[in-house]
């Protein structure tokens, strides 16, 4: 992104914080599960593209964001496994071959894999948003850990753009992300924090529509048994952004 001419170095440390994650996992995966923030449907939907497209989701950007690539396979020889492990978790499934991989998807693994050598998959978020839910759909795909598939939540710890760019929203993020840190932990009491996440402090100011937090719910319920560590902190536009990881 191009940063704000009074804040040249905004995206630095997170960008820098996405190019080294292939080095921290010590083991670079054999395909990736992407939920985003930017895909809603009525049931987890997959997206079973061989190569998919880029979906260019947003407006007023200029005009070089509209001729990025990112010409990754995708990694359909999950589909099945995917499929298998949602509905004997009692979920409906659903598929999509024509929808590109949104910014929420591309934007990220450019830095992260930008030789697009890793095929992805992505999964849609359920339209309900229901934290519980999706803690569960991540507890379904748990089982992909032990196969080499990272499993990544795509959002946001703190999604308020309108406050964080006016300085209105830097209390409310950094009660936020003080809770988040702390909620994501134990495993023991992990879920049960995050279903309540609207009454955290700063909860709901840090999310008006929560659809970027709820990417951290599938990690989170994929984690299985593993503790939380916060992966990423920094303050941008003055307001706490984290990033989590789970093993």
């Amino acid at each position: 992104m191009d940063p704000p001419p009074d804040h040249p170095h905004m995206w630095d440390g997170l960008a820098a914080y996405l190019r080294g994650i292939d080095a921290s996992l010590g083991v670079r995966p054999k395909a990736v599960l992407v939920i985003s923030g930017h895909w809603e449907m009525p049931q987890p939907t997959l997206n079973i593209a061989e190569r998919p497209k880029l979906l260019f989701d947003y407006y007023g950007f200029p005009e070089h964001t509209y001729r990025l690539k990112y010409p990754v396979s995708g990694a359909v020889d999950l589909e099945p496994r995917v499929r298998s492990l949602l509905e004997g978790a009692g979920f409906e499934v659903g598929v999509d071959a024509k929808r590109g991989l949104d910014h929420g998807v591309f934007v990220p693994f450019l830095l992260i894999y930008p030789q697009a050598d890793v095929p992805i998959m992505q999964l849609s978020l359920q339209q309900s948003l229901d934290p519980g839910l999706h803690l569960a759909l991540g507890r379904a795909l748990a089982p992909l850990r032990e196969r080499g598939v990272l499993i990544v939540g795509s959002g946001m710890s703190y999604h308020n753009l309108a406050a964080m760019f006016s300085g209105r929203g830097a209390g409310a993020a950094a009660a936020f992300d003080a809770w988040l840190g702390e909620a994501v932990q134990d495993p023991e009491t992990r879920d049960a924090k995050l279903s309540a996440w609207r009454t955290a402090p700063g909860g709901r100011e840090s999310h008006p529509r929560e659809e970027h937090l709820i990417p951290l719910m599938v990690a989170a319920g994929a984690a299985d048994g593993d503790r939380g560590v916060r992966s990423f902190g920094e303050a941008i536009a003055g307001n706490a952004i984290s990033g989590f990881q789970f093993g």
